[in-house]
């Protein structure tokens, strides 16, 4: 997993509350075997027409939105079933990190162990960002773990929580595998051992 320290991109603003998962990823889409590919079937029925032809007014689809790897959203993004396949779908769109007021549990745990930042910030602060994309031409931000704060050249900042042992995953690039394999000379002894008895 890529570790996640310090990201700076253009932010793209979906500042709708309630963003449940079987809008970021339809369920048709979940039939693939693999993990790639499913970028371009984030917020399929959002992004395209009744005709299947791409919605020129979708915020994905405007050009100045082009190459965003930052989302701003609204709250309790990524509610529904728990799908890993909505992170997926993010992750293959470009996003790196996601803003909000609030994540649903599942999804931001999803998030975690795909290498995808969630930010908690006020409604107010989310607003804010989301006004700032909205109005200022490529606009970008800074998400900093290490300090826990987001900012941009424009004189927004505003500190973010995130516990101890998730920012450390991150920071590292450790997700349930990598954690495991940190071990790997203790489960190597082990097995070494419970071979002994079986033998």
């Amino acid at each position: 997993m890529q570790p996640f320290r310090t990201h700076k991109g253009r932010v793209a603003p979906l500042h709708r509350a309630n963003v449940d998962t079987d809008q970021i990823i339809p369920k048709q889409f979940l039939k693939r075997i693999e993990r790639t590919g499913f970028g371009e079937f984030l917020l399929f029925d959002w992004r395209r027409g009744s005709d299947g032809k791409p919605d020129p007014s979708f915020v994905l689809n405007h050009p100045r939105y082009s190459g965003a790897s930052v989302l701003v959203v609204g709250k309790n993004f990524g509610c529904g079933s728990s799908r890993e396949h909505a992170v997926w779908a993010l992750e293959d769109f470009g996003f790196r990190a996601l803003i909000a007021p609030s994540f649903a549990d599942i999804f931001a745990n999803n998030c975690v162990k795909n290498g995808v930042l969630t930010v908690v910030l006020s409604e107010d602060e989310v607003s804010e960002i989301a006004r700032r994309a909205s109005e200022f031409p490529n606009y970008e931000i800074t998400v900093d773990l290490e300090q826990c704060r987001v900012h941009d050249r424009h004189g927004f900042s505003a500190a973010f929580q995130i516990d101890e042992f998730t920012r450390h995953c991150l920071l590292e690039g450790l997700d349930d595998i990598g954690l495991t394999l940190r071990h790997e000379s203790d489960i190597a002894a082990y097995e070494a051992r419970h071979a002994q008895v079986l033998a």
